[in-house]
């Protein structure tokens, strides 16, 4: 037929689970078929259903959606399910809105959910709200697959009533509903599945997901730029195929170039489990239960697939979507995506003198981060007072950490941490989960003040600076994305986390670990611009020094 176009190989089968010599047809966007050749017949080359991201926020890789793509498809990434959640905290609809139409432009497979929780709590300030009016209008006006994850488990819990409001228009849509249950167990958990939640990614442990999916749950196992949990994760796969999935959450610009699902996939089969069921957690399943319209190698399905050198290496050779190729020897075909940045940013520079902590107390509270996870500790510490002045104390690295209201001129929240392990400098940026003020970490007060001043400068960025060191990132969109070509912010971002690990810090991501600092929603003790938060509690602690 005119204007078909055959691609031969061995055709990887996940649905069958077989591996066959054969050569697809595809006329348009369609597999119009699949033909078998002769059993001798030998390829070198393996056709497969491309991967998919089944949670990620695009903002985190601080590339707008058309630019995220180009990265993406290297790695044989055709469609990702995405929540919006983080320009929804700094622009609200009109945020949700620019992802959607910048993706629809860029000839890959973007499915954006409705974000549930703008702010996600009402202990942070966040740039704006998303109502459940705001959640019915998206699901009328876009194609829009789910309700993105109800990070508000305890208003699931308590039955808030704006959080029963908005599962309650997901469940009229009929749209599937993504959830966010951080250790829940037992009847915590019965109760958050019984409310119509279905999914999970911030399952850490192996008992935890077990329950999880012996529940009803999906549980979407995540390896990203701070949380990496797939080591602990992957004997889920081959104990339940049918229930795993494979997700990123967050992943940072240098990680992106470097690799995506693909790296999950390796590694996991490079652990034993079997590769079809592996395959299913990264293709097949989240095509079913989103209700996705990518392609899984069948006929009459969208032409969406990947050709690979075999199923070990996995180097990705073509990527195809829509029945056009978009990534072959080692060139991206996909259109430049014209837009105009968009931001809410309305601080103003700040003294050395607003991250002064006056006290004479003798105990302080202190948050504990720890790498590669997003939940953290908390501690009792005594505090280095210098002129009645709680000031980081580098020897025994308990370090002031500070968060400014980037919507409102306000005094910044101020608090303590250990584990970031700078020597000197600070470090600050406006990508902070999930309301995106201005969060830093610094030796000093001078030189918190001097990397708050540079993002503030930029309207939006990460920066470090020391007496040596001035580094910044800008991110003009929404003050958590670039405006610029993937390639030269996942250089930019490589010299300024570099700059971080030269002023101390031993954190394999130091600007992941500190963007999550602020997020009221993972235990135990966090930071907003209204104060330190015991999220054990739910509650905001009314000081965070203790007085003796």
């Amino acid at each position: 037929m005119e204007n078909t176009i055959q691609f031969s190989g061995n055709i990887v089968d996940i649905i069958n689970e077989e591996v066959f010599p054969g050569t697809v047809f595809v006329h348009g966007d369609t597999i119009q078929k699949i033909v078998p050749d002769p059993s001798e017949t030998h390829y070198d080359t393996y056709i497969m259903p491309g991967f998919i991201d089944s949670h990620i926020h695009i903002e985190s890789s601080m590339l707008v959606p058309s630019e995220f793509a180009k990265a993406a498809v290297r790695h044989g990434t055709v469609a990702t399910i995405s929540d919006p959640h983080e320009i929804a905290n700094v622009l609200g609809v009109q945020g949700v809105e620019f992802m959607i139409e910048n993706a629809e432009k860029s000839g890959f497979k973007f499915y954006f959910g409705a974000p549930s929780c703008v702010p996600a709590t009402d202990v942070e300030t966040s740039g704006a709200k998303i109502t459940a009016q705001d959640i019915e209008t998206l699901f009328k006006k876009y194609d829009l697959k789910y309700l993105s994850e109800m990070m508000n488990f305890p208003g699931v819990l308590n039955e808030f009533p704006d959080v029963m409001e908005k599962i309650s228009i997901a469940k009229k849509y009929e749209k599937v509903i993504d959830g966010h249950a951080p250790m829940l167990t037992e009847e915590n958990l019965r109760t958050y599945i019984d409310a119509g939640i279905s999914t999970d990614h911030e399952t850490v442990l192996f008992e935890e997901g077990l329950e999880k999916i012996e529940k009803g749950m999906k549980v979407q196992i995540r390896q990203g730029s701070a949380a990496k949990d797939l080591d602990k994760l992957m004997p889920l796969i081959e104990k339940y195929p049918q229930a795993c999935m494979l997700c990123s959450d967050d992943r940072h610009p240098d990680d992106l170039i470097s690799g995506h699902i693909n790296l999950l996939v390796k590694k996991a089969a490079a652990s034993g489990i079997d590769r079809f069921k592996i395959f299913r957690a990264a293709c097949l399943n989240p095509v079913e239960h989103y209700g996705l319209e990518t392609g899984l190698l069948r006929e009459n399905d969208s032409a969406d697939f990947i050709i690979v050198d075999d199923l070990e290496r996995l180097n990705v050779i073509q990527t195809v979507i829509h029945g056009k190729t978009v990534f072959k020897e080692n060139k991206v075909f996909l259109p430049e995506v014209e837009f105009s940045p968009l931001n809410n940013f309305k601080a103003e520079p700040k003294s050395v003198e607003d991250f002064r902590f006056e006290t004479i107390a003798e105990e302080i509270h202190v948050i504990e981060a720890a790498d590669g996870q997003l939940l953290t500790g908390k501690c009792i510490e005594k505090p280095k007072i210098v002129n009645n002045n709680a000031v980081s104390d580098i020897d025994r690295d308990i370090l002031k950490i500070a968060v400014v209201n980037r919507y409102e001129n306000t005094s910044p929240s101020i608090g303590f941490i250990k584990n970031f392990g700078l020597k000197k400098g600070a470090m600050a940026g406006s990508v902070a989960h999930d309301s995106h003020n201005i969060i830093s970490v610094g030796t000093s007060d001078e030189m918190i003040a001097k990397a708050v001043n540079l993002v503030i400068r930029e309207k939006g960025g990460l920066a470090v600076v020391s007496e040596e060191i001035e580094e910044v990132l800008s991110l003009p969109v929404a003050g958590i994305m670039s405006d610029k070509p993937a390639e030269y912010v996942a250089e930019k971002y490589t010299r300024t986390d570099k700059a971080a690990k030269q002023i101390g810090s031993m954190l394999h991501s130091p600007f992941m670990t500190l963007s999550f600092m602020a997020l009221p929603v993972i235990p135990s003790l966090k930071i907003t611009d209204k104060g330190l938060f015991d999220v054990d509690q739910f509650k905001l602690i009314e000081q965070d020094f203790i007085q003796s």
